[in-house]
């Protein structure tokens, strides 16, 4: 992904609060593993303090009903070879260890889970044609 690329993350809204913003954080921190580039600089203020970036470009956040999560997510993978996709798969939040998440997904078919929230990364145009109908999370 050498082109300006375009992010999105996309939320069910009726996740209690805590459950919303560790989606939000969980899908971020894959899009930014999959990326480098989208963070990783640091900047310097007046008075010397060095601080790390958070991201390099805005971040939308959008807010999906769990049908319209799971279509989402099944279109984006479908260009997976153009896109970062990170999904998070509700069945990964009874699992506290990333090694019981990798042997459970193999097992899985996303198209039968509940999708909590995704994470697109890909040239602008892409990401909007997924994502352009779907309203701020507020």
């Amino acid at each position: 992904m050498s082109e300006p690329i375009r992010l999105a993350v996309v939320v069910n809204p009726e996740l209690p609060p805590g459950l919303l913003a560790n989606t939000v954080a969980a899908v971020a921190i894959g899009l930014g593993a999959r990326i480098p580039g989208l963070g990783g600089a640091r900047l310097t203020d007046r008075a010397g303090r060095d601080v790390d970036v958070s991201s390099n470009r805005p971040v939308p956040i959008l807010a999906a009903d769990a049908d319209t999560l799971k279509a989402l997510t099944l279109k984006a993978l479908a260009h997976a070879d153009a896109l970062a996709v990170v999904p998070f798969p509700a069945f990964a939040r009874g699992m506290h260890a990333y090694a019981d998440y990798a042997q459970a997904f193999p097992e899985r078919d996303l198209a039968g889970e509940t999708i909590d929230g995704l994470a697109i990364a890909g040239a602008d145009k892409a990401v909007r044609s997924l994502t352009g109908s779907l309203r701020l999370l507020r």
